[in-house]
Parts: structure tokens; sequence; C-alpha cells
């Protein structure tokens, strides 16, 4: 074998090598993301005075964790942080498993500066879920976006009704408040849960609905935080499991099973 097939072949490998720990170290990336996110969550529901009402939790039909998100400004500004987003077809009932998006956002006029901020949205009704159709989600445009209220006089406000379709909270140096957002997108962030769930080109609806490879165990810490603080169950597993007795009665009696399609969510438009 000549000395360039040699090296031909040296460098294939190594390019593969790469590959590999870019992957790794990809998949180390986005728990970090996870575990990050559940500390926030921890963090904010320990705050009696200033934490998200429970009647507003109970009553979530999705809720995303983005930890540092980061703002700079100069006359013109923007802001862009990535985290988790899950959901659920009905009330009191599991989670789904994460996926991971990102918040992205501008703004204009008299300001300087940089901070950086924990963003918690609460999605109130489906209509703001299935707005992400596509992968993207304008806040304020495709769905309506307030500041959230907090504490105890929050839970008031949220037993009156709900005028928006997602509530929007930001922690900055500890204080914990309601946040206008109108203008911010929420995008699904593809390469992100590729790397968490090790497929590529997952889809949200893959995730959301069961069918994604499993979670690690650094998902399974953020349902077990958020279903505490929504008290509701802990999902059992990321796939439906079958039902043996229903299987084994039919096979007995002869009769065909049901064809009866698995559950999605419209997040995505399907290519």
């Amino acid at each position: 074998m000549s000395k360039r097939i040699q090296l031909a072949f040296a460098l294939i490998f190594a390019a593969f090598g790469a590959s590999a720990i870019d992957v790794a170290h990809a998949g180390a990336r986005e728990e970090g993301r996870l575990l990050t996110a559940t500390e926030v969550l921890e963090e904010v529901q320990a705050m009696p005075d200033q934490q998200i009402p429970d009647a507003l939790l109970s009553r979530a039909y999705g809720i995303a964790v983005i930890p540092d998100v980061t703002k700079v400004a100069f006359i013109f500004g923007g802001r862009h942080g990535n985290g988790v987003l899950v959901v659920r077809d009905k009330l009191n009932t599991p989670w789904s498993n994460p996926t991971f998006v990102a918040l992205t956002g501008g703004s204009w006029g008299f300001q300087a500066g940089a901070q950086s901020s924990d963003i918690i949205l609460v999605f109130t009704t489906k209509a703001g879920i299935e707005g992400i159709a596509g992968g993207k989600l304008a806040l304020g445009a495709d769905a309506s976006v307030a500041a959230g209220p907090v504490g105890r006089q929050g839970s008031a406000a949220t037993d009156m009704g709900f005028n928006a379709e997602i509530y929007s909270y930001s922690r900055t140096r500890g204080l914990f408040a309601g946040i206008a957002l109108d203008g911010s997108h929420v995008a699904i962030d593809r390469s992100a849960n590729a790397a968490l769930y090790g497929k590529t080109g997952v889809t949200a609806t893959e995730i959301f609905s069961g069918q994604a490879p499993a979670a690690p165990a650094t998902a399974q810490r953020f349902l077990e935080r958020l279903a505490k603080a929504t008290h509701t169950a802990v999902r059992g597993s990321p796939a439906p499991q079958a039902d043996v007795p229903a299987a084994a009665a039919q096979a007995a009696t002869g009769a065909a099973p049901s064809a009866e399609p698995p559950r999605t969510y419209p997040l995505e438009q399907q290519k």
C-alpha cells in the first residue's frame, strides 16, 4: 500500500473520530442545558412570594424553560437563549419528553448594556402550542403573550380567567417577575434535539408523541420536577406500551387488532 493511500485512510479515520467526539460533546452540552433548566424551575418554585401561581401551572398545555437568555443592546438590541419545551394533550396528564427550543428577539430605542435572564413561558391554550407549526412561533403575532402574574396575588388573578395564550416570566439578579416579550420568536432547535436523542432528523412531533429514542436521565429529572410543580404524574416511559391482555384476547378470539394511529402533535410540518 502506497504512502498516499495510507495517508488518505488516516485522514478518513481522523475525520470519523472527530465527528464522534463532536457528537459526544454536543450531547453533553444539551444535558447540561437540561440540568440548568431543572435548577431554574426548582429555584423559582422555592420562592413563595414570587413563584408562578399553581392555578396557572395546573392549566398549562405547554411550559418552556429557557435559562441564561442574553440581552445585549446599544440603540438596537437583541436577546437569544436556548432551553427546553414540554407539552401535554390534556390537563392533569403527564408531560411529554422535552424538546429543545431557541428564543430570539430584537428591540429598538435608547438603550445600552447587557444582561442575562432566565425566561419561563407558560402556554395556557392548545392554540399557543399548535402555533409552532413549521417549527417557529412569533410571540405577540402568532399567539398573544403577556407578563405573567406571580405570588399570592397572581393566584387570585389567574382564577379570574386567561386573556393571553402565553404568559412570560423573567428572573434577573434574583428578581422574578412577568416580562413583555412581544416581537420575540420561539423556534425548534433541531440540531440540539438530534444531539440529545442520538437520532439525526428527529422531529418535535416524534419527541412529544414518544416515538423518539429514549431520553437521558437528565430529562427524567426535569420531568419529575415539573410534575411536582404542576401536581401531575410523571411520564412512565418514552414510548406507549402495548396492551398485553388486550392483544392476548384478540389472538384468542381471532379478532383483528384496531388500526388506531398513534397520537401526534401538530408542532411541525413534515417535509
